[in-house]
């Protein structure tokens, strides 16, 4: 992982379009993805071009579909984050897959990497959490406050590799920023993540987390899903697949 120190600004990068190699899964009703680390999921001030729009696009090309594909957000993923988001090809999907996060039946797992060995090496966090939109940061809290919103994950140790630690990360709650800060607080901060006191950021605009599994029952087929996605090839992350099932 190239890092750069606080301060230094990353140049503009190429865009670049999803392939095949992107799809993780695909059927009439759904999409999955690899997400890049840098890719933004849908249209901010940045007005780089979003993931979404850059599904849109595959679709309309695949399927010569000059009007355009549809295409609903059902969650998302930071920024710098990598790893499996799911999209809906179906306005019927979109409903279902929205009511199974609201649910809370989708099973999702991450993978992190540290520096610190987290102590305890397993465990169940519980924080209340506040965001600041003005400063797109997120403070954790151990009791509940004004504004908060309750945040939990169970994580645990899974592996070690020339001194950076590898977390398996499950969320039991989807809060903005939620795995990033809560790991903080074990003084765990993700490797590149220095929004969230690690010290050096990253070239790549990226940080150590990686979307790894997405598990849930098909909205309209009604079959288990299992989707998982491989570790970016850049060097550093594809070493931790030693750890893989």
């Amino acid at each position: 992982m190239i890092e750069k120190s606080k301060g230094q600004k990353t140049a503009n990068t190429q865009v670049v379009e999803i392939t095949d190699r992107d799809v993780l899964y695909e059927d009439n009703h759904l999409i999955a993805i690899n997400k890049r680390a840098g890719d933004i999921v849908q249209v901010d001030e940045t007005g780089d071009k979003p993931l979404d729009e850059k599904v849109k696009t595959y679709l309309a090309k695949k399927y010569n579909k000059p009007n355009g594909a549809f295409l609903g957000v059902v969650h998302r993923l930071d920024r710098p984050v990598s790893g499996v988001i799911l999209f809906a090809k179906t306005s019927k999907a979109l409903d279902r897959i929205n009511a199974m996060f609201k649910g809370r039946e989708m099973k999702k797992t991450y993978w992190a990497v540290v520096r610190n060995k987290p102590v305890p090496e397993a465990g169940n966090l519980v924080h209340w959490l506040v965001k600041n939109p003005q400063k797109n940061v997120t403070k954790a809290f151990d009791k509940e406050v004004q504004g908060s919103l309750r945040s939990e994950l169970n994580y645990k140790l899974i592996g070690e590799l020339n001194g950076y630690y590898l977390i398996e990360v499950d969320p039991i709650t989807g809060r903005p920023h939620q795995i990033r800060v809560q790991l903080s607080t074990l003084d765990c901060p993700i490797v590149g993540d220095n929004k969230y006191g690690y010290p050096r950021g990253s070239l790549k605009k990226s940080i150590c987390l990686h979307a790894k599994r997405l598990r849930f029952v098909h909205p309209i087929k009604k079959e288990p899903i299992d989707i998982v996605a491989p570790l970016p090839k850049d060097g550093f992350w594809e070493k931790f697949e030693i750890f893989a099932e």
